[in-house]
């Protein structure tokens, strides 16, 4: 059948190295020795957004900081270390998710091999603040094995309200954990994403406001711990004593955080607000990042003197 598409191909700057052929990264690389590497994650996040909602954070400011900075950026890698988003075997989360071993491993490969190609600053950029409990070893790895400089960048909502101090775009107060799992941050990025995507992804009837709480099997033997957001940490008299391994619905019974989570503060225009100054933030930080000296000394794949594990 004879193909009837006529629609003219524009000739524009492609910033996604996945979507670039070897003439275009060559040329890339004669500008820039940087490129980003988001990294999302899969996992549930409450009844009201989808689970590619820490995906949404990191890949859209990536994506404008890129042409903005002009450097180009990685495909975003969507699966990161969320083992706590899994609900009980045979009952559906949406949650996929790497092991911190296979996760650190990936991460040293896509590195290892950027770096190959002639790349020399890595800023990989997570949207899901849990992966900053597993990338360390990888990016040490290929820090100490290559001397290239490597960085995991904060996109994920937990950082953002720090980047609105003193402003009016947040309307939570801190106790109802704006920055925190399906909160007012996440709820409108999705929001505007949603806008941008044309389907609706974003489901606010489905959810109520909810309260975060320690695991029942703490409350029943003790009334010393309090549970205020979506960390490890367990508080008593105010502090964060003990980092306990817990499941995400233990102590959310929705997969909202706060006290209480609260998301119908969000808006597409909050949304689109959020994204634009994570985007300044970061062009602002790759420019200062141009500016670092560095020189690889083991640029080769193949040649591993030292692995993450």
């Amino acid at each position: 059948m004879e193909w009837e598409e006529k629609k003219e191909v524009k000739k524009e700057r492609v910033y996604n190295l996945f979507r670039c052929g070897y003439v275009e990264v060559r040329e890339w690389l004669k500008e820039t020795d940087i490129i980003l590497i988001p990294l999302g994650s899969t996992e549930q996040h409450g009844t009201h957004c989808p689970a590619c909602t820490d995906s949404i954070a990191t890949e859209l400011p990536c994506q404008i900081a890129a042409e903005k900075a002009n450097v180009p950026y990685f495909e975003l890698m969507p699966v990161g270390y969320s083992p706590q988003h899994l609900h009980p075997p045979g009952i559906g989360s949406g949650t996929v998710t790497f092991s911190a071993t296979t996760y650190q491993n990936v991460l040293y490969e896509i590195g290892r091999s950027l770096i190959h190609n002639g790349f020399n600053k890595l800023i990989y950029a997570t949207g899901h603040t849990s992966n900053m409990k597993a990338v360390d070893p990888a990016l040490r790895a290929l820090r100490y094995e290559t001397g290239a400089f490597i960085c995991c960048y904060r996109n994920d909502a937990e950082a953002v309200p720090g980047l609105f101090k003193g402003t009016d775009i947040l309307e939570n107060p801190p106790e109802e954990a704006p920055g925190w799992h399906g909160s007012e941050v996440e709820t409108a990025e999705c929001m505007y994403f949603e806008k941008l995507y044309g389907k609706q992804l974003v489901h606010l009837d489905r959810t109520e406001k909810d309260w975060t709480h320690p695991p029942k099997w703490i409350t029943d033997v003790s009334d010393k711990f309090t549970k205020a957001n979506g960390s490890p940490f367990l508080t008593m008299n105010g502090l964060d004593v003990a980092w306990v391994p817990m499941d995400h619905q233990e102590y959310s019974d929705t997969g909202l955080i706060g006290r209480p989570g609260n998301p119908f503060t969000a808006s597409a225009e909050k949304g689109k607000r959020i994204i634009e100054k994570k985007a300044e933030i970061m062009t602002e930080f790759i420019e200062e990042v141009k500016k670092i000296k560095v020189e690889v000394k083991n640029r080769d794949y193949w040649n591993r003197t030292f692995r993450p594990m």
